[in-house]
């Protein structure tokens, strides 16, 4: 792979990018942006760790109420539900579970 212009270009832009960010960060503006990103990062921790902790809580309430809208609102879709699950894994349903014995014929 050949370095051309523009590759050596960027590098030099991005060097020295590096260099007065460095050197922003050393006064004392620089060092006061230092502190307020460690403390909302502290923040944005805590909270996330906040939101990880409730999420357990959160789905259950989420299917409990989820269970009974749907059972409010769709009386029938539990047997429907049941109905379709049965089919697709190929049982006939718990509904129909006689099985037909042929008679021979005399």
């Amino acid at each position: 792979m050949s370095i051309n212009a523009k590759h050596l270009a960027t590098f030099i832009l991005g060097a020295a990018a590096g260099v007065a960010a460095h050197k922003y960060l050393q006064t004392e503006e620089g060092e006061k942006l230092l502190e307020d990103l460690k403390t909302k990062a502290t923040d944005l921790k805590a909270e996330a760790e906040g939101v990880v902790d409730k999420a357990p809580e959160y789905f259950e309430e989420l299917k409990t109420k989820g269970t009974e809208t749907l059972k409010a609102n769709f009386p029938d879709a539990e047997g429907f539900l049941k109905d379709l699950f049965s089919k697709i894994s190929g049982n006939k349903g718990t509904t129909d579970t006689a099985v037909e014995t042929p008679t021979p014929a005399a």
